[in-house]
């Protein structure tokens, strides 16, 4: 018996699962568009609210006032606080990572509650509790009147951060909310097809987001960065790693075939956070190189800087420590995976993609 394969690529790579008014990547002319607005003037015309509200009223199909996204993203991280003494229960003995998968996989439906603002507010609050922790100490209680940026950082710190520091997370938070049909979107929208509830997408779209594939890199720049160490050996450690065939984190990308648009925007962030200060002329340096080598490399494949690079430097700068990188990245991914699931529940169908089977068939 012969068997007729399936011409579509494997992976899915350039097949629609969906369609969506929430986000578009463009690879090929390095886009990035969240809700009819590209993220370089997005970021620059609202908080992280605001792109919370933008995200809502597309999934749901109703007007989200900003508003009403940051009274409720309050209220929540509030709850979210008095739920921690069985919420951290289950974290016992986990990294932070794990840690915050754990927690979030006991979230549950608050009756009358809205689940979107439920689940966008246990995010900081777990991750804070749980460095916290790590440090030896208790964790910190919200402010439901400051901004979801301000508090996170307050909770992550224990300490009220400057206005600075609030700006720099709040443009991270929006550059990163949402970015297409990335693997965490993808897993959360599939689950969300079976009509399972919004806390079990969330959850398997964060399962997904900590695979080093997806969300890991950031940390892995910082200590490539760290063992690269001064200007004078950035070109031999370079030539060195690219001749031993190494991935040097922070560059290239799934879809973008030019320079990722959310480096740029990261990096205007830190020059705005640093004034002059930080790391970032080294990193700067660093980059400049890695990305003429990658050209003299790999003339016909373009390898560009992606958003880990910058992000990894701008949450260095906010002194949040490396093993909380990834649920940071999920506090403004949550955003846009809840307004994904919505959507897909309230327009699109069950995701069942088919298989292509090599295996054996019988006579």
């Amino acid at each position: 018996m012969n068997l007729q394969l399936s011409k579509s690529p494997i992976g899915l790579d350039g097949i629609a699962a969906a369609e969506t008014v929430l986000s578009h990547v463009d690879g090929a002319h390095g886009e990035l568009i969240i809700v009819g607005e590209r993220i370089s003037d997005l970021v620059h015309k609202t908080s992280f609210e605001g792109v919370t509200a933008r995200l809502w009223s597309g999934g749901t199909g109703q007007p989200v006032a900003e508003a009403y996204v940051r009274a409720a993203l309050g209220a929540a991280r509030q709850r979210a606080f008095a739920r921690l003494p069985d919420l951290l229960g289950i974290t016992r003995g986990l990294s932070i990572v794990d840690g915050v998968r754990a927690a979030i996989a006991g979230l549950r439906a608050e009756n009358g509650l809205s689940h979107e603002a439920t689940i966008l507010g246990a995010f900081p609050v777990i991750a804070g509790a749980l460095v916290q922790r790590a440090g030896g100490s208790d964790p910190v209680a919200p402010d439901p009147t400051a901004s979801h940026a301000a508090d996170t950082l307050s909770m992550m710190q224990n300490r009220k951060p400057g206005a600075g520091e609030v700006a720099a997370l709040d443009a991270y938070f929006v550059t990163v909310c949402d970015h297409g049909m990335n693997a965490s979107t993808f897993t959360t929208r599939v689950v969300a097809s079976t009509q399972a509830d919004l806390f079990a997408a969330v959850t398997a779209g964060y399962c997904a987001l900590t695979g080093p594939l997806h969300g890991g890199a950031p940390e892995p720049v910082l200590e490539m960065l760290d063992a690269i160490g001064t200007r004078e050996r950035i070109k031999p450690w370079v030539d060195s790693a690219l001749a031993r065939g190494e991935r040097l984190m922070g560059f290239g990308h799934k879809i973008y075939r030019v320079r990722d648009p959310r480096a740029d925007v990261l990096k205007g962030a830190i020059e705005r956070l640093a004034g002059g200060g930080t790391d970032l002329p080294f990193a700067g340096e660093v980059e400049a190189y890695i990305r003429e080598a990658l050209r003299r490399k790999n003339p016909d494949r373009p390898l560009d800087t992606n958003v880990e690079f910058f992000t990894a430097i701008l949450l260095d700068a906010l002194k949040i420590p490396r093993q909380a990188f990834t649920p940071i990245f999920a506090v403004a991914r949550a955003a846009g995976w809840t307004a994904h699931a919505r959507e897909q529940q309230r327009t699109g169908r069950l995701i069942r993609p088919s298989s292509a089977y090599i295996g054996p068939m019988p006579d």
